[in-house]
């Protein structure tokens, strides 16, 4: 194994230089060859530019000949127009291919020989055509024609046009020599990029196969300590949940001792009180108003005392749960909910048979979401169903109030979390939905049937 290592470490160390190397060097020939095509194809697109421009130019010279003449043989005005097109033409494409060769000083020289001899020419046809119009008949402009300065003007103009595009034709030519130049070292340059990709390759390959052995021993071990950490989440999963269910049935067994103590030995003290104000109160006679008046304070006050021992004993463990069944002591516990918030409460609840610890279940989902409307909710009513189907008792408790954002973490879910556990630890299940300004609805599906650990089932 530390073998392996010692060789992996080798070959990475090798490996990734060469990488880095034939990256930069492919990169570079790709830039170098990039910067050279760019730079010959634009040579050569100037160098077609500078032989179209003198080519045309040219021909406008051609064509404004063309035109003179045919205005001097025939006398014919309708010849002046191609004529005028002509000179005005060749003005523009003057100006057009100066700026193709404002950087080429030595073919800029010709350039300009070029011009002056095209301007001598059009000077020539000029006045060839205003000797036309202005001597009719006479033979002035024949004379001029005679003295051959016109042909030696062209001949000019053609001997610099051709210097001119033999110049740009051998620009071409250099340019695509530079091109085929750099499509040359591109073809070298990328074989021997491929051969040092293809050494890579084997070295990585080579590596690969090394590493390979090591890389599944160490899956393996990720999997094993994955299935090992699992199965103690599983673990301790499943314990806590036993110790939460045990701290629950702890608390109502707590409850249930303490309501009973509250009825027994608070209950007797408070009522032993009462009679004693009541045998005192007899035993008063009329005219002794102020004490009498106290006494009857002193029975309201232990009244009072009575009526919250009783609350808080239903509190506790709700004494109507057993004696009088789950649908009754959920309608007291709705309707004093509503007369003690104000909170307007519709109720719908079928006869169910369960196991007592699936009704207490349920008597504390409704008691903690009626706690938690009345603490958050800000609602003003409050809708609780109760149906029984064939294999499940389905409970739902859903309000009108502010909603809340059920992904979030607040001081609700610390109830919704109690709630959720008390179901679920009767395999039973809760679902929670809620909105910001929907309302909150609660849905607790409970079995009909009590199911223990060992998977065995007991009627209700």
């Amino acid at each position: 194994m530390n073998f392996r290592n010692v060789a992996a470490r080798v070959s990475r160390s090798f490996i990734i230089p060469l990488a880095m190397l034939v990256a930069a060097l492919i990169v570079g020939i790709n830039e170098y060859n990039y910067w050279q095509s760019r730079e010959a194809k634009e040579a050569t697109e100037a160098a077609q530019a500078k032989r179209a421009g003198i080519l045309t130019l040219l021909q406008h010279a051609l064509d404004a000949e063309t035109g003179q003449r045919g205005y001097i043989l025939t006398g014919d005005v309708a010849y002046l127009e191609p004529y005028d097109k002509a000179v005005t033409a060749v003005g523009a494409s003057i100006a057009e291919i100066r700026a193709l060769y404002i950087n080429s000083p030595g073919q800029l020289d010709t350039f300009a020989e070029l011009t002056r001899s095209i301007m001598r020419k059009l000077t020539e046809l000029d006045m060839t055509i205003r000797l036309r119009k202005t001597s009719g008949d006479s033979t002035a402009w024949q004379e001029l024609l005679r003295t051959g300065a016109g042909r030696e003007y062209m001949q000019s103009v053609r001997a610099a046009a051709e210097t001119l595009v033999n110049g740009a034709t051998e620009e071409r030519n250099a340019a695509m020599v530079r091109i085929d130049a750099s499509l040359k070292f591109s073809r070298i340059s990328v074989a021997v990029a491929v051969v040092l990709c293809l050494l890579a390759f084997f070295v990585y390959v080579n590596q690969s196969t090394r590493l390979r052995q090591a890389a599944e021993d160490q899956r393996n071990a990720l999997r094993r300590e994955r299935d090992r950490l699992e199965s103690l989440v599983e673990d301790r999963t499943s314990s806590l949940a036993e110790l939460a269910t045990h701290l629950q049935n702890v608390q109502e067994s707590e409850r249930e001792r303490l309501a009973r103590e509250l009825h027994d030995e608070l209950g007797s003290l408070l009522t032993a009180a009462k009679l004693d104000v009541a045998r005192a109160k007899s035993k008063l006679g009329s005219g002794s108003g102020d004490v009498l008046e106290r006494l009857a304070h002193l029975t309201t006050t232990l009244n009072a005392g009575i009526a919250l021992k009783r609350r808080i004993i239903e509190d506790l463990r709700p004494s109507t749960l057993s004696k009088l069944g789950l649908v009754p002591a959920l309608e007291i516990l709705l309707r004093e909910f509503g007369e003690r918030t104000g909170v307007t409460v519709v109720s719908n609840l079928e006869p169910v048979a369960l196991p007592a610890d699936h009704e207490l279940t349920i008597y504390r989902v409704v008691q903690e979401a009626l706690t938690n409307t009345a603490k958050y909710a800000n609602a003003n009513g409050v809708t609780v169903t109760l149906h029984q189907y064939e294999r499940h008792v389905e409970l739902t408790v859903s309000d009108n109030g502010v909603g809340f954002d059920v992904t979030a973490r607040s001081t609700v879910s610390h109830g919704l979390v109690g709630m959720r556990h008390r179901v679920h630890a009767l395999h039973g299940t809760l679902t929670v939905e809620s909105a910001i300004g929907s309302g909150t609805r609660i849905s607790a599906n409970v079995p009909r049937i009590a199911i223990n650990s060992d998977a065995t089932v007991v009627q209700a």
